[in-house]
């Protein structure tokens, strides 16, 4: 539902809002790209930093943290498994369930990527911006970071 602007406030909020979508969007397409994900789907790479940042889940622990059924994780945990990049384990406390974990590789490959996406920003950062405009960036990164606390 969008509300069509009003005054020249609303309307350079809505411009400001869409030129800001569109640049995270295309930051995190070159994100991205420097961090060499493949063929993931955003469902794989949602499950693994799930199980980077929470640890071993259940398959349907997992489906209820993503917002799916637990009949749709399972393709998305199968494909993990054949990439190597998760694995499972019989629950030491309920035999019937299989507690998923990430990979000793998968961690690396993911530590990889996120240094490899620091660099490259920082390097971007480096190149293309003089210490002043790196100044306001911090101050535009304070802002933003306004927006998104609650």
């Amino acid at each position: 539902m969008n509300a069509a602007p009003d005054t020249p406030s609303d309307t350079r909020a809505s411009d400001l809002a869409q030129s800001l979508r569109a640049l995270i969007g295309r930051l995190k397409r070159r994100m991205r790209d420097q961090a060499h994900i493949g063929d993931l789907t955003p469902s794989q790479l949602s499950v693994l930093l799930r199980l980077e940042k929470d640890g071993p889940a259940t398959a349907s622990s997992l489906a209820r943290a993503e917002g799916i059924r637990p009949q749709s994780m399972g393709p998305v945990i199968s494909a993990l498994e054949g990439a190597g990049l998760v694995e499972g384990a019989p629950d030491a406390a309920d035999g019937r369930q299989t507690i998923l974990s990430l990979t000793d590789a998968c961690r690396i490959w993911v530590e990889e990527g996120r240094a490899a996406r620091q660099d490259w920003l920082t390097r971007t950062l480096q190149v293309r911006l003089s210490p002043e405009e790196q100044g306001k960036l911090v101050d535009a990164v304070a802002l933003l970071q306004r927006i998104v606390d609650d």
